[in-house]
């Protein structure tokens, strides 16, 4: 080879003349017979070079390296170190072609590696095999959490998780809780478990269920879903009230009352076993709908007011618990053409009630002032129902820190603060709440969950 290579015009010649001759050797023959020689022809190598009957035809690739190989490479040392390195390759190939060709060696291989990890790394097993296994369901998955949830006026609904809402130094501004068309509010927002329960109650006296995790969820600044797309209602029904709900205990109740002074009291119990359809939580008599519901302690204060001015307190104590099914008992006595507006529950006499009128009047009073006239009666005075004030749109029992929105006939939502309306006496005609336009009317008065604020504040922290 080195002959062919001194005396070779260019590289390229010695390369192609090296490549024509069939090279032999004694040690590259006996190792490459050893076993079928096609077993270690290297991929990519065409059948042309290779081991041949007369010694071994080099290929571009291999002539190239002998061009390119140092003059050290052929010293005794090195080509011993090449011979064995190559015999320990061959020997290794031999071997894996024929754990290959013998399933019992395979299997045998496996059995001491097995064998060698049961040494090593057995112990005791850990986690408990059992039989029987429970059934999941849905709720399963979802890990519990706390959302925000909050119900606009117009009946928009979705819910955010808690940590949404960043926490904020003393003063900070606050973050808006969802976005609002200019004819919309937050009406309700709670903060609850994505495992419990909220209460739907619609003014044809259904109640219907709904998980946490089932309210449509959404980004802070969304609208969310209308809720009425939630369950089967019929035409004409609306959701009323909803209620969150954590347990379904025997000593707490949902207390109702309807346009027609009827009231009822049933232990939330009752209500545990949801249906996707709904259930009755109230018969109605024609032309009669529900007005409010509330979770009671079962000694609550109640007060209902009626279109007319009246209110009507007594304690929920006088209306005996009943099932479902049952129509409830009379909580207000009305005149011909007045219907109960509002289903108050007070904590203590403290609690002010806020009362409106249409022709934008109202006043709010202390419930102390007013006196316990007991179930089924027509109530006392709330407000003085004249030409100058109208008929009752609204009530509401509010606190010094609370804002109201009142909401006009033509489309006008004035928010005011609570703590700008002075508190008056019980028989009084009440303050101007609203200046009106001519021919418009105060349509009714709702409490904002949510204290107007801006979006963002400089003070706030992660």
């Amino acid at each position: 080879m080195i002959k062919i290579i001194k005396s070779s015009p260019s590289p390229n010649d010695a390369k192609l003349e090296l490549m024509k001759r069939e090279w032999s050797s004694n040690v590259v023959v006996s190792m490459l017979k050893k076993d079928d020689p096609k077993q270690y022809q290297p991929e990519g190598l065409l059948s042309i070079y290779g081991l041949k009957e007369k010694g071994y035809k080099l290929s571009d690739t291999q002539a190239q390296e002998i061009l390119q190989m140092r003059l050290q490479r052929l010293t005794g040392l090195e080509q011993d170190k090449i011979v064995t390195e190559y015999k320990e390759i061959m020997d290794v190939i031999s071997n894996l072609i024929d754990i290959l060709n013998k399933p019992d060696r395979v299997t045998q291989i496996i059995k001491d590696e097995l064998l060698e990890i049961k040494e090593e790394y057995g112990d005791k097993r850990r986690s408990e095999i059992v039989e029987n296994a429970e059934d999941l369901s849905i709720e399963d998955l979802i890990a519990p959490q706390d959302m925000v949830v909050t119900l606009s006026h117009t009946g928009y609904i979705k819910a955010q998780a808690l940590d949404d809402y960043r926490a904020q130094k003393r003063g900070g501004r606050g973050k808006q809780a969802t976005a609002t068309r200019d004819d919309d509010f937050i009406d309700q927002m709670f903060v609850a478990n994505s495992h419990d329960n909220i209460l739907c109650f619609s003014s044809r006296g259904q109640v219907y269920w709904l998980k946490v995790y089932e309210v449509p969820q959404g980004s802070r600044i969304s609208r969310g879903k209308p809720i009425v797309n939630l369950f089967p209602l019929m035409p004409g029904e609306k959701i009323n009230t909803i209620l969150t709900v954590k347990e379904f205990v025997d000593n707490e109740f949902i207390f109702m009352a309807t346009a027609k002074g009827t009231v009822k009291k049933t232990p939330l119990s009752d209500f545990s076993n949801p249906r996707k359809s709904g259930i009755i939580a109230l018969k109605l008599d024609n032309g009669d709908y529900l007005v409010g519901a509330a979770i009671t302690k079962g000694e609550n204060d109640v007060v209902l007011v009626s279109n007319n001015g009246k209110a009507v307190w007594f304690g929920e104590s006088d209306v005996r618990s009943m099932g479902r099914n049952a129509r409830g008992v009379r909580g207000m006595k009305l005149s011909d053409g007045s219907e109960v507006l509002s289903l108050l529950i007070a904590e203590n006499e403290a609690q002010s009630v806020m009362v409106a009128t249409e022709n934008g009047y109202g006043k709010r009073t202390q419930l102390s002032e007013f006196r316990r006239s007991g179930r089924g009666t027509q109530g006392v005075k709330a407000i003085q129902v004249s030409e100058r004030n109208g008929s009752v749109v609204g009530a509401k029992l509010v606190g010094d820190h609370d804002e109201l929105m009142l909401i006009t006939t033509g489309g006008v939502l004035i928010r005011t603060r609570v703590s700008e309306i002075r508190e008056l006496g019980r028989a009084t005609q009440g303050v101007t709440l609203i200046n009106l336009g001519p021919d418009e009317k105060l349509r009714g008065l709702e409490k904002v969950a949510e204290s107007e604020h801006d979006d963002d504040d400089e003070d706030a922290v992660s």
